[in-house]
Formats: C-alpha cells, structure tokens, sequence
C-alpha cells in the first residue's frame, strides 16, 4: 500500500519519463511534491524501490525505471496533498486549465484537434512556457512509450521538434497521429512504439508538426 506522497511521485515520474526518457532530478521532483528538503525525496524513492515499484539502474545519472504500477493509481485527477486546501478540498488556483481537444490516434481525423468546450487541470509541472492542449489516447501504437489506450496526453503546440520527440503530426491535412519523430537523409519518420505496427516514411511536405508532448495523465480503474 502506497502513501499518497509515494503514488503522487511515481505518477510525476511516469509522466516525464513518457513525455522526455528521462527521470525528472530531485530537485525537479521536490518541486513538483511541494517537499522542503531533497531528504524526503531520497526517502520516498527508497521506499518505491523496496516495494518493488521503481529501480535505479546503476551508473547512470537520473536514471530511473518503473517496474509496475498499482491498480489503484489515479495520475492527476485529483491533486496532490501539496495542492489541496487544509479541509481536503481541491485548491484550483494550484492548477492550470488546459482544453481538452479531443482523441488522437493513427487515422483521427484532425476535425479532433479542434473539439472545444471541455478543459482539464494540470500540475503546472506538465507545463512551461507557450501553449498546451490535452488529448485522450485511442490504440496501443505507443505503449512502447508508456502511452496507453485511455490516457491523456498533454501536448505544447508547436510547428517544430527534435529528433526523437513524440510529436502529433498532421499527414496529408488530413489525418492527425502521435508518433516518435525521426528523420532520416530528407524523409520524416513517424515512428510507433508498437512492433505490431509499422512507421511511416513521409516526404517532408506531407507531415506539419502540430505539437509535443510535454506529460501524460493515466486513471486506473
């Protein structure tokens, strides 16, 4: 059984590995917890390792891995113990709203992207500067990458991205995929996390950059 401090930093951890490969540092972590001191990281993180949730993988800086998750894990719909009031009620004013744009998934048409109305609060962790936008995930092609059918994605919008970036791409104008980014000689390669599936090799002039991932938001039911 969890505390609400170690199913708070496991969920933080599984989104940044998600959105960048790479653990968040301590001190990002202490920040994210409303924590004083990175002693209380450093406690929590032994503690997540001995139960068999997490490991350290030797000779290797912020390196990180989540070996499991609980089933009753809930990533974010309900704010940390740091973000509530001293009654348990949700402080909204700790939380950015986000739009909630829709679903994504290869063959989503991008009428998706641009579904208006509803809106999602976000740990300001998950953010940075610039603008952001919300998606549910539909299919198993980046569960490579921690990405699972039902999640949500928090997305930057953006036109332009690194190498190896998961980006949502528009192909053709018409259709909207979130894929790893790769490019290879003058071909973009969108690239799933998936080997029942295939990447698509595109001329550069079919795919628009629509934006990158920056967190990933998971309900457990």
């Amino acid at each position: 059984m969890l505390t609400r401090k170690q199913r708070d930093l496991l969920v933080y951890i599984q989104g940044r590995l998600a959105a960048e490969d790479v653990a968040p540092s301590f001190e990002e972590m202490k920040e994210a917890l409303g924590l004083k001191s990175k002693s209380g990281i450093h406690r929590l993180i032994g503690a997540l390792e001995e139960r068999g949730y997490i490991q350290r993988l030797p000779h290797r800086a912020r390196a990180l891995e989540i070996l499991r998750l609980p089933e009753t894990l809930s990533a974010r719909r309900e704010p940390p113990e740091s973000a509530r009031t001293t009654r348990g009620a949700v402080n909204d004013s700790a939380f950015a709203q986000v739009p909630l744009c829709g679903k994504i998934a290869a063959g989503t048409p991008i009428e998706a992207l641009s579904q208006e109305g509803d809106s999602v609060s976000v740990p300001p962790d998950m953010l940075g500067p610039g603008e952001h936008y919300a998606l549910t995930i539909e299919g198993d092609s980046m569960t490579g990458a921690g990405i699972c059918d039902g999640d949500m994605v928090i997305i930057k919008r953006c036109d332009t991205a690194e190498n190896g970036a998961i980006i949502v791409a528009l192909v053709d104008d018409q259709e909207a995929t979130l894929k790893r980014l790769r490019r290879a000689g003058a071909k973009i390669v969108l690239e799933p996390e998936n080997p029942a599936y295939e990447p698509q090799i595109l001329d550069p002039g079919r795919v628009k950059i629509q934006g990158r991932l920056t967190g990933l938001i998971r309900t457990y039911h």
